[in-house]
């Protein structure tokens, strides 16, 4: 190891921040390839007594020095938390997996009790969540209460398989007598597609403790997110739903909106970029009307929702006591629309709660125009033997999975409305 390389990892490990049983080397940017170089972490472990807590994010970490780092954690019963989002930055995909079997392995050989695993940013994609299948099975998550899977890339499969794994969890830690009750689910920027959603969905059905869910731009259409409604109806402690920059359309807002009535502890609801259209918004607002009444944030943003909709909704959260934030930017209200909006906020004094308007996309015509416009994409998406071309980036209609005609339905319109990439982040609602 050049002498240079001791330095640095020196340097990065006298910043490394012990507290309260929690031991972080998070964003050190380390590149550890070998078992050599991970040697002065791997001492800082084994030093640890009553280790509950690893961070180590934002490094990078390589097969052989993720065995070393992993029989440093085989006799860590204590602990509870990983941290271990970001840290394969350049490392090939095949590596990936066999980092995180060995990891698991050490896991499943301490005797650990995890209630929290953060694995985001680690594009290791449907292999990545095969290694991490036994983990999840086993009795070290029977215990898990916060699961962070966003932007794996794990698309339709890796969705499935973490659904049957969850799945399965669930069924054994119950037969134990203690069933898992996982709160958070983040896995956002994964390609699940309805397939993975309506699989997550199942677990989710079983698991019934979830409070906090983020599956934000997956490509979900309406019978993703008709399933996902169905769902979180056997979650009654839902506190957070952010599903931003999926496809509802009115089939998956009304659904949705359905599921909310029967929510009584909702403090954040992001639909925002899902073009819910003025139909679902309609609906949403008499959900949100009808109770709600823990209501902090409404996203419906970029939905293609019209003048007269969007008033509606903001009439619905007139008696919201505690509302922070009602963003409808983005949406079709026009000069007048918007004007007319203000002045309804005005008039019970949450002025202020109200996002700028800025982005607002029409002049507040009729949703016929909608309509119309839709049939002008599908003449497009014909003329281009099924692909709906936006901007200079083509995208199959059928999302290359044999899809319906609903799903073609729900493509088509997201080209209608130019929905863009927003780089939607985990937690940002």
């Amino acid at each position: 190891m050049a002498s240079e390389d001791i330095s640095q990892l020196v340097d990065a490990l006298a910043k490394t921040q012990v507290c309260g049983g929690e031991l972080s080397f998070k964003g050190r940017a380390l590149k550890l390839d070998t078992a050599e170089a991970a040697a002065e972490i791997i001492e800082e472990i084994e030093g640890f007594e009553s280790l509950q807590a690893l961070r180590l994010e934002g490094n990078t970490i390589g097969v052989e020095a993720a065995k070393a780092i992993a029989r440093s954690l085989s006799n860590k019963k204590e602990l509870q938390k990983c941290y271990w989002s970001d840290m394969f930055t350049g490392r090939l995909r095949s590596e990936i997996p066999l980092a995180l079997v060995s990891l698991g392995n050490a896991l499943m050989n301490a005797g650990a009790q995890l209630t929290l695993l953060d694995l985001s940013d680690n594009a290791f994609g449907p292999d990545g969540v095969r290694s991490i299948e036994t983990l999840l099975k086993s009795k070290v998550c029977y215990t898990l209460q916060e699961l962070r899977l966003n932007n794996c890339g794990m698309g339709i499969g890796g969705g499935q398989i973490l659904a049957a794994a969850l799945g399965e969890c669930h069924r054994l830690s119950s037969a134990l007598g203690k069933p898992m009750a996982l709160k958070v689910f983040v896995a956002g920027r994964n390609r699940l597609e309805n397939e993975g959603a309506i699989a997550l969905a199942e677990a989710f059905k079983s698991i019934g403790t979830l409070e906090e869910v983020q599956m934000t731009q997956n490509g979900i259409n309406h019978p993703g997110i008709r399933a996902l409604a169905k769902a979180f109806t056997e979650n009654q402690h839902l506190r957070i739903i952010n599903l931003n920059d999926n496809t509802f359309t009115e089939k998956g807002a009304v659904a949705m909106a359905e599921t909310l009535k029967t929510l009584h502890h909702i403090e954040v609801i992001n639909f925002g970029d899902c073009l819910v259209r003025s139909e679902g918004a309609l609906a949403i607002a008499e959900a949100v009307k009808s109770g709600l009444q823990n209501l902090k944030e409404l996203n419906l943003s970029f939905g293609e929702i019209q003048r007269d909709a969007a008033i509606s909704v903001a009439e619905s959260v007139e008696q919201k006591s505690v509302l922070e934030r009602l963003d409808l930017n983005g949406n079709c209200l026009g000069e007048e629309g918007c004007e007319q909006l203000k002045e309804v906020m005005e008039s019970f004094n949450k002025q202020d709660v109200l996002s700028a308007l800025s982005d607002d996309e029409s002049d507040g015509d009729d949703d016929d125009d909608e309509e119309e416009e839709e049939d002008d994409c599908h003449q497009t998406a014909n003329q281009n033997g099924g692909v709906a071309v936006i901007g200079l980036v083509p995208v199959s209609t059928d999302g290359g999975k044999g899809g319906t005609a609903d799903d073609e339905s729900d493509e088509a319109a997201s080209s209608v409305g130019q929905r863009r990439t927003r780089g939607v982040a985990e937690g940002q609602f």
